[in-house]
């Protein structure tokens, strides 16, 4: 096995001379990286990582190993944590099983092939776990894919909104250095899908920002919990469901304990609200930090900041013909009847590509269609598939 492919453990020890014999030891079947501190430790595991598995001593100053791995864990909560710990430190080691999830605990002196089975047991313990989520991830992506599908067939307005909530909330869970951000994008592209129970024209009412009855707002106000029952019986989504609930707690009264991607949420929701009804993005947020208690001021903020930001995008005209992918369009599609083929925010990928070309066969559409192109990706957006004119 080459040096690219052995697993790789990180051993955290204040004694070099330990790190040293164990670097010596392990190298015909693990790549080591060692760290003479908990505080190296954890400098390695972000800049480094990742690692399968973590050993740390229980003994080094100033940051003792079960102090260790719990930051650890909280820093890469996947890495599997091994503790090694001499006999008068058994109590503290059993406190640090439960506090920091460890794998497993060690006594030393530890014989080299009791370490070695040990290790063996954890790098299985790892590939036992990212095999299990790779799984899950498929089984999620799949079921997510086809609720969107469904969304997109039925409802295009509430797709292409599901879409924007998604672009902008990624980009704000950035600027706050989110880290997991999965259940975010999951729920922002899910917060419409109840909107296939809604009738057509309270969608399209609420979509331009028309008054709603009182009726209809009780049930625009219902969506996210009606998104969250659908995902009632998928595993592991809980997450999810936090996000959309949590969608109905006002930041004022309730503060932290609404969850941090359900604000971003929030915020993004009900700025494409007052955008849709053609309310300039500086207005509408200046709107919503007028609405006292709602939203998190910081989250308003940096969405304040961001719009005077330059766009990474080129604004074009085009004819149906030159739609390319990667394009993202910036107003509505209609017929010339004024029906809603795609709504503005939605990215021109192949079977979007497909769509419209059946649409060039059996539609007139009102061109030219404005698009934004993506600075960066410009010199290939002109490279890629496009439509087949035909007329």
């Amino acid at each position: 096995m080459s040096d690219a492919t052995l697993p790789r453990i990180l051993c955290v020890d204040d004694e070099p001379l330990l790190l040293d014999g164990l670097k010596r030891q392990l190298r015909r079947q693990y790549e080591v990286v060692v760290a003479t501190s908990g505080a190296q430790g954890l400098e390695l595991l972000v800049r480094a990582g990742p690692f399968p598995v973590v050993v740390s001593d229980m003994r080094m100053p100033e940051m003792n190993g079960a102090v260790f791995l719990v930051k650890a864990r909280e820093q890469a909560p996947d890495t599997v944590r091994m503790l090694l710990t001499g006999q008068t430190d058994i109590q503290s080691a059993i406190a640090a099983v439960n506090d920091g999830h460890i794998f497993r605990f060690l006594t030393k002196p530890c014989s080299p092939e009791e370490l070695g089975r040990a290790l063996d047991a954890a790098i299985r313990q790892y590939r036992l776990v990212h095999a299990e989520r790779e799984l899950l991830e498929q089984t999620l992506r799949g079921s997510i894919q086809m609720l969107t599908d469904v969304l997109a067939a039925s409802n295009p307005l509430a797709f292409g909104r599901a879409i924007r909530l998604k672009r902008r909330a990624v980009e704000l869970a950035v600027a706050l250095q989110v880290k997991d951000r999965w259940p975010l994008e999951v729920a922002a592209m899910l917060s419409q899908v109840g909107c296939i129970a809604l009738p057509v024209q309270t969608v399209e009412k609420w979509y331009a920002g028309k008054a709603l009855t009182a009726e209809e707002q009780k049930s625009v106000n219902r969506l996210p919990l009606v998104a969250a029952r659908f995902l009632a019986r998928i595993p592991r989504m809980e997450p999810v469901r936090d996000i959309l609930t949590g969608l109905d707690l006002r930041f004022a009264e309730a503060g932290s304990n609404v969850p941090l991607a359900s604000r971003i949420l929030r915020v993004v929701l009900d700025l494409d609200v007052l955008e849709s009804q053609k309310i300039p993005t500086s207005t509408a947020v200046d709107m919503l930090k007028q609405r006292d208690g709602i939203y998190d001021p910081s989250i308003v903020e940096i969405v304040d900041r961001a719009v005077g930001t330059p766009l990474k995008a080129d604004l074009r005209e085009v004819m149906l013909f030159e739609v390319r992918e990667g394009m993202i369009f910036a107003e509505d599609v209609l017929t010339d009847s004024g029906m809603l083929l795609i709504a503005r925010g939605q990215e021109v990928t192949p079977s979007l590509l497909d769509r419209l070309q059946n649409v060039i066969l059996n539609m007139h559409v009102k061109e030219p269609l404005k698009v934004c192109v993506p600075r960066p990706a410009d010199a290939h957006v002109h490279d890629r598939a496009g439509l087949r004119p035909t007329r």
